[in-house]
């Protein structure tokens, strides 16, 4: 057996330099480069090792860690996670940073590999800088805190380890139903320590995503279960648009005649037009899905995990409605006493459409569904519309976009209000181009998320535009990539919808009854004179080009401009923070309130709130 003499982080690229997956008949590296900050913990061996491969695996510099970690997640998203980005960061608080990162591409399934700095494993020159020591345990640091969040986690003590634990990690990041972060520590001196290791190990492999076959008795059962509906339903998720499913997704609701809704992350399975799609569901749906979930017999959930904001805490659909779940994953196709169906949606709703034998749902059924939506499409319709005198409104803003972007655009949303205006107003132009951040609520993913997005994009649609809505509160959470857009070419249009602060979650502080206080700037009490930034100056500052638009019409011709312009452009509106909101679409959501409270207010509110608690269904 032939060897070649390397230090783990030069084995470690050279081995991810090889990977290689099959897309649509292309080959394509697994890895589309990464996103890296160097300190004392990954420049020295990682950053030598990476050096060499600047054009194979280019490496982008972050100036977070945290917006890098979105940024990754934003181009497994544009990828439908068929490729991934790595992270590396130093260790202490520049690996600590990504934690976030990693939960939030745990919760939405997305794969990502985070190389990062570790502890010395001789432990010769400790306690080190950055190092966080336990007392009780020599062997505990802060990399073990990525243990929750990660899908796979490991920490290389042992140049011949990474033989074992790349791969692992690799199967972990392609697996349909595992896949979700995988967490390497690389302690500072074992990256450098030299290994013989095998040719066969380094040498080019071509990787397939597995499709599972679904079990035939849980096909049959599900397709007994499907032919005694009266009032179906068909709960469309993001794992459609991963298993690449959208056609058949399509072509089954037609041929059985099924009513389709679509959660945050499946927004965009069906275009807005398509006679069966009958809108968003759930805490940031529509009127027309709630309607019919509420009087659904049995739901076909495909590629969903059926979370609160799309099942309304489990308030949404009768009781006795039963559920259907054709999910990858085990874990997600058993929630709620539902019957499972664990496999591929391609391959699940092709065996289910042929089990089907012919049925279609009655036709009334049908009617009425696309009754409930086409009030829904008036109501969209008067919105998003800019011609009155009423404040500026997160609706408004979308409703221009919609109608200037190409349908090829990709839109980006995440934290705060804009995820349930966005879900709730969008009209979906073509399958696969919304990317609504809600599985972990990330303020801050909308500009990081959407400069990974473009260049993933930039990779197949180069002529097509990244748009991302934004509010005040996220842009000054984090807001540098927009420097780093601008530094690597990659062009965003950034919609900067300026409320005054956290003015979603003041909404919801309202509702429960509470006075504002502390989301707006306006009602921050260690705040003697509240003024605004100015957001157009500071987004000029980072090279972008800016300007502030004072209503919807004047948004028109911004826009345009930003379309025809060759780098990042950021709009600024103020929107209205109490006046403009969606106020219909909502089911029910669970949200703590005080049981005991001296404030009128928040006792009656919370009554109100408990008042709908009869409905939720109680399953696991």
């Amino acid at each position: 057996m032939t060897s070649q003499t390397l230090t783990t982080a030069q084995a470690i690229v050279q081995w991810l330099d090889n990977q290689f997956i099959e897309i649509d008949g292309v080959e394509l590296r697994v890895c589309g480069g990464g996103f890296g900050i160097f300190g004392h913990g990954n420049v020295p061996c990682l950053g030598e090792a990476l050096y060499g491969v600047q054009e194979t695996l280019p490496l982008y510099r972050g100036q977070n860690e945290q917006s890098m970690g979105f940024a990754a997640a934003g181009y497994a998203k544009q990828w439908l996670r068929q490729r991934f980005m790595f992270c590396t960061a130093s260790a202490g608080p520049g690996t600590s940073n990504l934690l976030t990162s990693a939960a939030l591409a745990h919760a939405n399934r997305l794969p990502m590999l985070l190389l990062c700095g570790d502890a010395y494993v001789t432990r010769l020159p400790d306690p080190v800088l950055q190092q966080m020591e336990h007392f009780h345990d020599p062997t505990l640091g802060v990399n073990d805190a990525f243990r929750p969040v990660s899908r796979y986690w490991d920490r290389i003590t042992h140049p011949a380890q990474i033989i074992q634990s790349l791969p692992a990690a690799l199967a972990t990041l392609l697996d349909p139903a595992d896949c979700g972060p995988a967490f390497i520590g690389l302690p500072q001196d074992v990256q450098g320590w030299a290994y013989d290791y095998p040719d066969e190990f380094l040498e080019k492999r071509v990787h397939r995503i597995r499709r599972q076959t679904p079990d035939a008795a849980e096909i049959a059962d599900a397709a007994a279960l499907l032919k005694t509906a009266k009032r179906p339903m068909i709960i469309a998720g993001g794992g459609v648009q991963y298993s690449r499913a959208v056609a058949e997704l399509t072509a089954f609701a037609e041929t059985h005649q099924i009513p389709v809704v679509e959660t945050i992350a499946g927004r965009a399975n069906l275009t807005d037009t398509h006679p069966l799609n009958i809108g968003p569901i759930g805490v940031t749906g529509s009127d027309s899905a709630n309607a019919i979930a509420e009087e659904a017999d049995v739901i076909l959930a495909v590629g969903t995990r059926l979370q609160d904001f799309t099942t309304g805490s489990w308030t949404a659909f009768a009781k006795d409605a039963r559920f259907i779940s054709l999910n990858a994953g085990r874990h997600d196709a058993g929630k709620h006493r539902s019957l499972p169906v664990v496999g591929d949606a391609k391959l699940g709703l092709t065996a289910l459409g042929s089990a089907l034998d012919g049925y279609t749902a009655p036709g009334a059924w049908l009617e009425h569904a696309q009754a409930e939506r086409a009030k829904w499409v008036s109501y969209v319709a008067e919105n998003v519309s800019c011609g009155d005198n009423r404040p500026n409104s997160y609706a408004q803003a979308i409703g221009v976009v919609n109608a200037l972007c190409d349908p090829r655009d990709r839109v980006v949303a995440a934290a705060g209000g804009l995820p349930a205006e966005v879900t709730a107003n969008w009209r979906t132009l073509d399958p696969g181009t919304v990317d609504v951040e809600f599985g972990f609520s990330c303020m801050g993913y909308e500009i990081a998320g959407a400069w990974g997005a473009r260049i993933a994009q930039s990779q197949r649609e180069p002529e097509r535009d990244t748009i991302t809505f934004c509010g005040d509160g996220s842009y000054l959470m984090l807001n540098s990539d927009i420097y780093s857009s601008v530094l690597t070419g990659k062009k965003l249009i950034v919609l900067l919808l300026d409320n005054g602060g956290f003015a979603v979650i003041n909404k919801l502080q309202n509702n429960t009854g509470n006075e504002s206080f502390n989301n707006l700037i306006a009602d921050c009490p260690t705040v003697p004179e509240p003024f605004a930034v100015d957001f157009e100056a500071h987004a000029a500052s980072m090279g972008a080009n800016a300007e502030t638009v004072q209503s919807p019409a004047e948004l028109v011709e911004a826009f345009k401009r930003a379309q025809a312009a060759e780098k990042t452009s950021v709009i600024v509106m103020k929107v209205d923070a109490y006046e403009g909101w969606t106020t219909q679409g909502h089911t029910w959501w669970e949200c703590g309130t005080p049981h005991v409270s001296t404030s009128e207010k928040v006792r009656a509110a919370h009554a109100d709130w408990e008042s709908a608690r009869p409905r939720q269904r109680k399953g696991v």
